[in-house]
């Protein structure tokens, strides 16, 4: 599947049709992801970006197209078996355990099933988010916005994953915690860290992001690189703009 001298595809949506009842969503979606790259997903809201995530982690199960991961054809399979096989998830909302302390969340999720060399421990969401092991023994109920974003971003580390998706990375949190989440991602990717990133911030994506598709009403109406997108500012104006 890979080229010779180039990154293995890691994920490959092609044309796929989402539905929520008879509301379709998406119209033939198509996105992919290389080994070590990292992506971002934008859009205006309501156009199908959330859904996209839903459909790849089998959530709200795609009705067309082909949804590959790591080589495996993985559209129609239950979400905890396409997470077994290497996706971490940090949701819109966050949705941790509110009752679990902050400790008992990142553990309940901690795994290395496909044997990574150098797997995420305790101590190293600690050294990431050193504000997790302050609050380690707090509920998760307790922590603020942007606590229980990074204690989501760890527990879905620790699942030691192929690939990380973010939804929604710095939505409605403080400035200097966004600055932390996308120094974050900065530092994951020079790690090697695959990365699929939905977020507003145009800036902040074109300075680490590799790649780029903007959504329109269910399908990619646009991809290009970071210089590229930089270089065509009408089209954040045409796509982006509130």
């Amino acid at each position: 599947m890979a080229d010779s001298g180039m990154a293995e595809t890691l994920l490959e949506i092609d044309g796929i049709e989402t539905c929520y009842g008879l509301s379709q969503v998406l119209f033939g979606m198509t996105l992919s992801i290389k080994s070590g790259e990292m992506v971002a997903l934008m859009g205006r809201n309501g156009m199908g970006k959330t859904t996209t995530i839903r459909s790849i982690m089998g959530l709200t199960p795609a009705r067309g197209g082909t949804i590959r991961f790591a080589g495996e054809q993985v559209r129609g399979l239950p979400s905890y078996k396409i997470a077994k096989l290497g996706i971490g998830l940090v949701p819109e909302g966050r949705q941790i355990f509110p009752n679990l302390t902050v400790r008992e969340n990142l553990v309940a999720a901690a795994g290395n099933r496909l044997g990574a060399s150098n797997p995420w421990t305790l101590d190293k969401i600690h050294a990431l988010f050193p504000r997790l092991a302050e609050r380690g023994t707090n509920m998760g109920v307790t922590l603020s916005g942007g606590e229980q974003q990074m204690l989501a971003i760890g527990r879905a580390l620790m699942t030691n994953p192929r690939l990380l998706i973010l939804d929604e990375a710095t939505e409605g949190l403080a400035p200097l915690i966004r600055d932390e989440i996308w120094s974050c991602l900065s530092m994951l990717k020079g790690q090697g860290q695959s990365v699929l990133v939905i977020d507003k911030n145009v800036e902040n994506l074109a300075k680490i992001a590799d790649r780029h598709y903007i959504i329109e009403r269910g399908k990619a109406v646009w991809s290009g690189t970071s210089e590229q997108l930089v270089a065509e500012p009408d089209l954040q104006h045409r796509y982006l703009g509130i």
